[in-house]
């Protein structure tokens, strides 16, 4: 979709509001402190995940027109990125993780089956919700998104936990923190999966842990200079791929959700770990859970679609 039509659709339906962007943040922020899932599953719900994307390759594009000296170039991108919606976004997303991390850690450490069954289900809402979002539906997407859910199924199952174990110290070389940095950050805009457990696929989770405990600054900066570069090229390429196969990057997306739900398969442990059980001891209540949350997200829209047709219908 071109800037201008994005820019258009985004002002009938308000998105560029921050009040509105708050919360959509702040559901995101909520989404990222749970293991297994990600902030982007949450902004391909909320149908802003595609100007999110948009968003963050323009601020790339003018961090590399920066780096080339054309400073008339950065201030024209700059000037072309949604500002307020952004850092409304941001803000909302921030609010989230200081004022649920607290709660939500006590519940997924003393009900880590019940909250698992609550986030499967809406998991498996947000795959149906997105798929509605696939222009022209075909088969074939379908086997795309089916062997993206088997690809990413047997990736995350190759790391038993979702929590890394061991001493939160500095081992590793320096490169191996902006490469962590790069590959980890991308989980920031993919659906199906948080940074925090790339981090723990890749054996870095502690080391990170142990530069931010240690004052290591050094470390830490070249860290955030590989999140900054991975994000920026990752978003770009990303852009790219929407505006040119939008139906099959979506389906591919769609994949990592239902791959995703290895995570937050409630038994035997919940969000624990990737290890896959059969239901024992409380079952009901987590697939009274799941069935509500998967209620509650396909209820969501399709009480947003009727709200929007009825606006579209009012506009003349």
């Amino acid at each position: 979709m071109p800037a201008d039509a994005r820019t258009g659709v985004a002002a009938r339906t308000g998105r560029g509001q921050p009040v509105p962007q708050l919360v959509r943040g702040f559901l995101m922020g909520a989404a990222d402190i749970v293991p297994g899932v990600s902030g982007g599953t949450i902004a391909l719900v909320l149908g802003i995940y595609e100007r999110l994307v948009h968003a963050i390759s323009t601020a790339a594009s003018a961090l590399g027109a920066l780096v080339r000296g054309d400073l008339r170039e950065t201030g024209r991108r700059l000037a072309a990125v949604p500002w307020v919606w952004v850092l409304s976004l941001l803000a909302g997303i921030g609010a989230a993780v200081v004022l649920l991390s607290g709660p939500l850690e006590q519940l997924l450490a003393e009900r880590p089956q019940e909250m698992a069954g609550l986030f499967f289900g809406l998991i498996l809402g947000a795959v149906v919700v997105s798929w509605r979002l696939v222009k022209q539906p075909r088969p074939w997407l379908g086997v795309v998104a089916g062997a993206a859910a088997l690809a990413f199924f047997l990736f995350l199952g190759l790391q038993d936990t979702t929590h890394a174990a061991g001493s939160e110290a500095v081992t590793r070389p320096v490169w191996a923190f902006f490469l962590a940095g790069a590959v980890a950050i991308c989980a920031m805009i993919l659906p199906g999966i948080s940074g925090s457990f790339i981090l723990v696929l890749l054996g870095m989770y502690t080391e990170v842990l142990g530069a931010v405990n240690e004052r290591q600054i050094g470390v830490l900066l070249v860290f955030l200079l590989g999140c900054g570069l991975g994000l920026a090229a990752f978003s770009s390429l990303l852009t790219w791929l929407l505006d040119r196969h939008h139906d099959l990057v979506l389906a591919a997306l769609i994949g990592l959700m239902l791959g995703s739900l290895r995570i937050l398969w409630p038994w035997p442990h919940g969000l624990e770990t990737t290890s896959l059980g059969a239901p024992s001891g409380p079952v009901l209540v987590p697939v009274l859970l799941a069935l509500g949350g998967f209620a509650v997200v396909v209820g969501v829209d399709l009480l947003g679609r009727r709200v929007s047709s009825r606006r579209e219908r009012a506009t003349p």
